[in-house]
């Protein structure tokens, strides 16, 4: 049978009554509903019946409902489970603890508990930085998130934000060999997780806050980084912008336009879209202008949203107003961190030759990259089936292995800026055109110059308390 390419896989789990059902009426059914059966597990069998695993590929999930309905119409047969790759992959989680040193006898018990682990926690007593040296601190992070602003699923909740926090966990370990721990807190009061987070630091080198709802994350990320010595990192809103900025960087050489001279339209004034312009502002960028639901964010309008206040002062210089087709004139960036859609194809004409934009709302774009592929001199967007996606797993092990090298107290914006400037430089300029500005997520050259990169920021800002071997000068 011609397998069904880039399908879904499904295990059906069959109880047969064999004098009552054929296996080619199973086959027949599984075919006429679309699917291609790829393999057929027996998993244990009688004198009158067998318990087979048949895998399916279709292209649908529609297609899948259709199959195990008309299964459950035949006789002498009992569907007992239906799954798919995906949730099997996830059965019981998917990462666990590891022992770096095993216990064989009662020497090996005494060092590693008690008594002698008494001299190891009176060492970190008398001497509190001994923690990076002597426990999980030195290389491990906490994931933490309390499930309310989940992908594009939104307030789920912490239980079923589990399985992307432990996806996040297994990206940290594969990509960086950081230790991540995913934390889903049962709470969405700003003052119980910034207080949860506080009491569960000393465990930690680093804390990822992972989808916290706008504008509560704001207030948690800036609490925590003034009450932490330890680096507090929102990925949502600075991974997005630094991957942002690396993709920028070299979109512009690509268009042939300078940093500090191009004007940049952010549609989207979230968390993401707040600190994309915080990184473009502290790269030279000298005309951002935000535009929200309410319009364009201009100074000397008050605003409820305090983060919009304080937006409207740093940016839009020329105090431009009105929609977003009104102030897109001229522009020469477009970032999209809103929906799908509000961009149009006129609005792109009027923007200045050789436009760059990004358009990263999930699943639809601000405008489906097809619309304006002869317009725009370069596309980028947030999914994985369009060149130049924009996705944060580029950025945050790379800047938390070199957090955690350095023992550094906070992730600041010269440590962002040189990640982008890490990752725009894997791509090399014989590399380097309109459908390839920003390296794939296994590309492993990434984690290596960010960490280069962050590390050395960290030591000229003064946010690292440790000078790794390498690069002490003396």
């Amino acid at each position: 049978m011609k397998q069904t390419i880039g399908g879904k896989t499904t295990i059906l789990r069959l109880e047969l009554k064999t004098e009552i059902i054929h296996f080619g009426q199973l086959i027949t059914v599984i075919t006429e509903n679309g699917g291609d059966v790829i393999a057929i597990d027996v998993i244990q069998t009688g004198a009158d019946w067998t318990v087979r695993d048949i895998t399916v590929i279709t292209s649908e999930q529609s297609q899948v409902d259709a199959i195990v309905s008309r299964i459950k119409d035949l006789n002498g047969v009992r569907v007992v489970h239906v799954s798919d790759r995906t949730f099997l992959l996830h059965l019981g989680g998917k990462i666990e603890t590891k022992l770096k040193v095993p216990i064989q006898n009662r020497d090996d018990l005494s060092r590693v508990y008690t008594p002698d682990v008494a001299r190891v926690c009176m060492a970190i007593h008398e001497k509190p930085e001994n923690a990076y040296k002597l426990t999980i601190k030195r290389n491990t992070v906490a994931v933490v998130s309390d499930g309310s602003a989940v992908l594009g699923l939104g307030n789920i909740g912490p239980h079923a934000a589990m399985p992307v926090m432990e996806g996040k966990a297994m990206l940290f370990k594969q990509l960086a060999d950081v230790d991540a721990f995913p934390l889903c807190l049962d709470t969405q009061s700003v003052d119980e997780i910034v207080s949860t987070i506080k009491q569960l630091a000393p465990a930690f080198g680093g804390i990822n806050l992972e989808d916290i709802s706008s504008p509560r994350c704001f207030e948690i990320e800036e609490r925590l980084r003034e009450e932490l010595d330890i680096p507090v990192f929102h990925d949502d809103q600075h991974g997005t912008a630094v991957v942002l900025f690396a993709g920028l960087i070299n979109a512009l050489k690509v268009v042939g336009k300078s940093i500090r001279d191009v004007k940049i339209v952010v549609c989207g004034v979230g968390a993401a879209g707040i600190a994309c312009t915080k990184i473009l502002l502290a790269a030279g960028v000298k005309e951002v202008i935000g535009v929200d639901r309410e319009g364009t964010l201009v100074s000397g309008v008050t605003y409820s949203n305090d983060v919009w206040n304080w937006y409207a002062q740093h940016t839009n210089p020329n105090r431009m107003s009105g929609s977003l087709s009104d102030v897109i004139e001229g522009a020469d960036v477009f970032i999209g961190l809103s929906s799908g859609g509000v961009l149009k194809r006129a609005d792109v004409e009027r923007m200045a030759p050789r436009p760059v934009v990004f358009v990263m709302a999930n699943p639809t774009p601000e405008i489906h990259p097809d619309e304006i592929e002869d317009i725009a001199g370069v596309i980028a967007t947030g999914r994985s089936d369009f060149p130049n996606q924009i996705n944060n797993v580029l950025c945050f092990p790379g800047i938390f292995r070199a957090a955690l090298d350095c023992q550094a107290r906070t992730i600041n914006e010269e440590m962002k800026i040189a990640a982008s400037q890490a990752i725009a430089s894997v791509v090399t300029p014989q590399e380097l055109n309109k459908l390839y500005i920003i390296p794939s997520v296994f590309n492993q050259e990434v984690v290596r110059r960010i960490r280069k990169a962050v590390i050395e920021a960290a030591i000229e800002s003064g946010a690292a308390r440790r000078i790794p071997r390498e690069f002490r000068t003396n």
